[in-house]
């Protein structure tokens, strides 16, 4: 779980309501919350097919839960794998396959085993790693659009509240309702905006980057297992892709 997307959140509405005080309830308004949480999923549907605005759901457990691997882990499995390639042979990698969790690396060393030509197999990592960034594209792109809508929907409230408000100047009674909305929406919209929708976007962003990194890792090394190199050589050029603060040889 990612600790630090929770405490955001939290902290952020924390300080939100900290600051509202004891006058919490005048700021729930069903009426501004229909405008602007209907309203944007609504365009969102507009936007996207079905299929990807359910996925929503997904993408925000994915944002909370999901989990990289580690750059410094993944390449002392595959210097570990380099040594057993370097004593048994490529085949020996067999036994090794079923246990391994990280299936973009059990799919490239599958075709290693299988004697596919380097060049086949370099293709079809790539591949791979092509249609998972445009998948998590479209999540961070919904998330952007999420964050572009909220914010809109609330205009349109704020507008709504205006157009109610000046067409009853007459009744006194009525303005404060009509005030109400027109003020409401947009404080719903900035806020859903600006705590949720782009900072899971970002994250995101930035979960995918690392995703892709560790792939491209994988995907180097499992070439330098199928050319045979030492894997003293192979640690090294791996290594070249992690901060020199997490740099550490396991021949060390």
């Amino acid at each position: 779980m990612d600790i630090a997307t929770i405490i955001g959140i939290v902290v952020a509405f924390g300080l939100v309501v900290s600051a509202i005080g004891g006058g919490i309830g005048s700021f729930i308004d069903p009426p501004s919350m229909l405008i602007v949480i209907g309203g944007t999923v609504g365009v969102l549907l507009v936007g996207y097919p079905l299929k990807n605005c359910i996925s929503v759901i997904g993408v925000v457990l994915k944002t909370f839960m999901y989990k990289v691997d580690s750059g410094t882990e993944t390449i002392a499995k595959l210097v570990e794998l380099a040594q057993t390639v370097r004593k048994d042979g490529i085949l020996a990698l067999e036994s090794e396959v079923g246990s391994i969790e990280n299936q973009f690396m059990a799919k490239g060393l599958q075709m290693a085993i299988d004697g596919q030509e380097p060049a086949a197999i370099e293709e079809i990592l790539y591949l791979e790693m092509e249609k998972i960034s445009a998948r998590h594209s479209i999540g961070s792109d919904m998330f952007t659009a999420l964050g572009t809508y909220a914010p809109s929907m609330g205009m349109i409230g704020t507008l709504v509240g205006l157009v109610l408000m000046l067409q009853n100047m007459s009744d006194p009674s009525s303005i404060g309702p009509s005030m109400s909305i027109a003020l409401l929406t947009t404080f719903y919209g900035a806020l859903m905006a600006n705590i949720l929708f782009l900072p899971m976007s970002g994250k995101l962003k930035t979960r995918s980057k690392d995703e892709l990194l560790i792939h491209e890792i994988i995907l180097v090394g499992i070439q330098s297992l199928v050319a045979g190199e030492n894997p003293r050589i192979m640690e090294q050029k791996l290594l070249g892709y992690l901060p020199p603060k997490d740099r550490k040889s396991s021949f060390d």
